[in-house]
């Protein structure tokens, strides 16, 4: 069933160019269950195929998935854990779910809005522990555009490099998400460092 609306909403909201990429953004980056490989690869490839600019299509990307976030980062604030958590499993959000996001943004600060747009399963939800913690807005945007926009950039460029090959786009994602949770390690395990290097001064 999930599938036939995935299709619905790809050949609504597709035949709409740009709007349609910010609208399946948003989606994607809100609560809704909407892959963003659906998205951003097939515009990649319409970018090679002429019919779209990869300035445009970068940019829609990231300011759906901004507006996507910031509408779970409000709905956070304003209805709070306890609605969040009683209610959340008729839209998609289960209680484990925000759990987990909570003790992910717990142990990795504000900058887990920055890693968490680059890992799947997570990047859809991050935001609203984030808004229950009421996080810097300003601070919110910069990490969730950065992040987003890694991520926005490598789908649409596999949809232009790899146009409409089906089984070389699946290898490399994986592949590329692999190397993602690598760096995020990395990166993680740099920056605690350098924490705990100012704590001990």
């Amino acid at each position: 069933m999930l599938e036939n609306i995935i299709n619905f909403i790809v050949e609504t909201v597709g035949s709409l160019g740009y709007a349609g990429i910010f609208i399946m953004m948003f989606l994607e980056s809100s609560f809704f269950p909407f892959p963003s490989e659906v998205v951003m690869i097939p515009a990649g490839y319409l970018v090679f195929k002429g019919e779209m600019n990869i300035y445009f299509v970068i940019l829609f990307g990231i300011l759906g998935s901004l507006f996507g976030a910031l509408f779970n980062y409000y709905l956070a604030i304003k209805f709070g854990r306890k609605v969040l958590i009683k209610y959340g499993k008729y839209f998609f959000i289960k209680e484990e779910t925000i759990i987990k996001m909570e003790e992910f943004f717990k142990s990795h600060g504000h900058i887990s809005t920055f890693s968490g747009r680059l890992i799947p399963g997570v990047r859809q939800y991050i935001s609203f522990p984030a808004g229950l913690a009421k996080m810097n807005l300003l601070v919110f945007c910069i990490y969730t555009s950065l992040g987003a926009g890694i991520w926005v950039i490598i789908l649409t460029f596999l949809g232009y490099f790899l146009g409409n090959n089906e089984v070389l786009i699946k290898e490399y994602l994986h592949t590329i998400i692999i190397v993602i949770l690598i760096l995020l390690a990395m990166l993680g395990f740099f920056y605690y460092k350098n924490i705990n290097k100012k704590k001990k001064i």
